[in-house]
Parts: structure tokens; sequence; C-alpha cells
């Protein structure tokens, strides 16, 4: 008789939607002092930030608020939601204005122009993972900021899964969001 090894991907996985995951925040199965978030119906715990990352972040999210003043809202590690089963927290997120300022919802892939992530030790899950979220949802730009490197990754025009569009940014390049062609935005700000 052989037995096969099982690897824990080979399980069935018991997925959460949108709906359960608040739930447990509600009845307090899970409190703001859990730093996880909803991502293809699995409850992830978020990387604890270092000091390049909140730096970046921080000071990015503020550059773009006065960038995007009285055109967008710049909302930093906020919740959006992707219905059925993805409610991530990304860094930034750059979303319509709304008359209710989102007291009874959270921002909805329709809502959404732009989502940033910030990486020092998440690249390589920022690029595959959550970029095959934001891709599913049709957000249609999503933008990573590669702290070690130096480096903007963008990605825009979502088909399916995947993005179509793929392109490097270095520090002395510029780039405006699609939604927002007259914000222009030095790279060299971001990284300086």
């Amino acid at each position: 008789m052989v037995q096969a090894n099982l690897q824990l991907d080979d399980l069935p996985q018991r997925r959460w939607t949108v709906e359960e995951y608040h739930r447990m925040l509600v009845t307090g199965i899970l409190t703001s002092d859990d730093r996880v978030e909803l991502l293809d119906g699995q409850i992830i715990e978020m990387v604890p930030q270092d000091p390049p990352h909140a730096a970046t972040t921080s000071s990015f999210g503020n550059d773009l608020v006065i960038l995007f003043a009285d055109k967008a809202w710049v909302r930093q590690q906020l919740p959006i939601t992707i219905a059925p089963n993805s409610e991530p927290e990304p860094d930034i997120a750059v979303v319509k204005i709304d008359s209710r300022r989102y007291r009874n919802r959270h921002p909805i892939p329709e809502d959404i122009y732009l989502v940033i992530e910030v990486a020092d030790t998440t690249l390589n899950y920022d690029r595959k993972r959550k970029a095959k979220v934001y891709a599913e949802a049709n957000i249609p730009e999503y933008w990573i900021v590669d702290v070690n490197q130096q480096q903007l990754l963008v990605f825009r025009v979502p088909q399916g899964d995947v993005y179509q569009v793929e392109q490097v940014l270095g520090v002395n390049d510029t780039i405006a969001p699609i939604a927002f062609p007259e914000v222009v935005i030095g790279l060299s700000s971001l990284f300086g």
C-alpha cells in the first residue's frame, strides 16, 4: 500500500466570504488588534511594517493627497471590498470622492482608480497574489513601490486574472495615472 504525501495545498480549504469576515469582526472573533486581511477567501496575517515601508507609505500617501486634491480621495491602509471573498487593505488606494465619505461601506472596484502596495519583504506576494486579485476585480491600475530596488512596478489593462501591461520605472522616471493624465508624479521624490 502506497501512502501519498499530502501537502496543505492538496487538502480542501474553507474559503471565507466578505460577509462572513465582517461577522467575525462584529462578534469579536477578529479585532482591530489582529493585523489581517481577507484575500481570495483566506484570512492572511499582514507583515509588520519596517521603517522603510512605513516611511514610504506615509510620505507617498501624503504627496498623493496633495496631488489629487479635489479629484479623488487617497486612503492609506484601509480596506477595499472585492466581493465575494476579498477585502485587502492596500497601502494606498486612490478612489472616487464619495458624498457619504464611505461611512456605510468600503470602496468597491468601481470606486477605485488606482491601488498601490509598498513592498520591501512582500514583493513576490504583491506581484503575484495581490496582482491576481486586483486584476480579477478589474481594478484598472496597480502599482508596487519596490523600496529595495527603488523602482515602481506598474500594472495596467486587467484581463481575467492578469494585467496585460507591465512596466518598470526607475528613480529618474515620471508617471501619470490612467484616470488622471494631468497628474504627473516624479519618482525621484518617492525614492529621494
